[in-house]
């Protein structure tokens, strides 16, 4: 029996290893591979130790809030924040108090990032003024997420405190979102022009996406130069439309971590994956989220009693899998 790797594969790996990235036909190809060859585990270890040789072993850990709930009127699809979901009925915002508690406790816990994440209909005014009063109290980096923005708003981010924006062109935008991509790419361009970092990741995969839409995305994270990028499954809440496609498991998310993490090549600065989960760790990523507040993936208002790991629980993951959550971020 041969233990090698089929040539294709293998001349694809051996190109992707020094961090130059590769072609989308290429991505397509590994995007291809089946989940039980040694195809497979060679992918993981070619995105596994570019990572390890370009972060230095850091295991990077991004605090999330979701610091309101509401029946959201933007009803994508995936998401249990909307008011087609039909899960929350009322809006609620945490307290100053809460969130100042919540950064506290994120910083405690040596944190890389504080996330802080709104529904469509969020202030934005309110943001501001949250991120002005963090950055009172805490240094963690902050950074925001939330709807798209205008080069003015960009820079009132930035003078209210934040250095980054999560921000995702999502597969199925436009069919199961309100929102055109053309509309969240404006936004990718006025981070990049006003100076905050973009964050971005992959996401929601779902089994109904093809290769070729995930793929379409990996490149475009690479082709305007994303922070970290990375790969999210959706998880489908309990009434979600979505649960009709059922849900991508470990070894599927770790797959498309991997060919992510060889598209991206030598441009990021992390490399991320959402639940947190340990496949994924061996295949390239090496950033974890914690989760506190309202989540697009839970039923109740904290995730922190729901679908959220704490910031301890997941520096723990990363130390069994090999990575260091103490040495300092790449990403700021």
């Amino acid at each position: 029996m041969s233990w090698q790797v089929a040539k294709p594969i293998a001349n694809i790996l051996a190109k992707a290893a020094d961090g130059g990235g590769i072609e989308r036909d290429e991505a397509l190809k590994l995007m291809r591979v089946d989940r039980l060859s040694r195809e497979f585990y060679a992918l993981l270890e070619t995105a596994n130790r570019l990572s390890r040789e370009r972060f230095g072993d850091k295991g990077e850990v991004h605090f999330h809030i979701g610091v309101n709930v509401d029946a959201c009127p933007m009803d994508c699809s995936f998401c249990s924040l909307t008011r087609q979901a039909g899960i929350f009925k009322e809006k609620r915002e945490f307290s100053e108090e809460q969130i100042l508690e919540w950064a506290k406790m994120a910083e405690g816990q040596s944190a890389d990032a504080l996330n802080l994440m709104t529904t469509g209909t969020y202030s934005f005014q309110r943001l501001l003024e949250l991120g002005r009063m963090l950055r009172r109290s805490i240094r963690t980096p902050l950074v925001a997420n939330a709807r798209d923005i205008s080069h003015q708003e960009g820079e009132q981010l930035l003078e209210a405190g934040f250095v980054g924006f999560y921000h995702a062109v999502r597969l199925g935008e436009g069919r199961d979102t309100p929102f055109k991509p053309e509309q969240r790419i404006e936004t990718i361009k006025v981070l990049k022009d006003v100076g905050l970092l973009w964050m971005n990741c992959v996401e929601p995969i779902g089994p109904e996406h093809d290769v070729e839409e995930i793929v379409d995305l990996m490149f475009l994270a690479r082709r305007y130069g994303a922070t970290y990028s990375g790969a999210m499954r959706r998880i489908n809440f309990p009434g979600s439309p979505m649960e009709k496609y059922g849900m991508v498991n470990d070894l599927e998310l770790a797959k498309v971590v991997a060919v992510s993490r060889l598209v991206m090549g030598d441009i990021p600065r992390a490399h991320c994956t959402h639940e947190p989960q340990t496949t994924a760790l061996l295949a390239g990523a090496n950033l974890l989220f914690p989760e506190v507040g309202s989540s697009p993936r839970d039923e109740r208002a904290d995730s922190s009693h729901g679908i959220g790991r704490g910031a301890d629980e997941c520096s723990v993951m990363l130390r069994q899998m090999g990575w260091d959550p103490d040495r300092p971020s790449n990403c700021f």
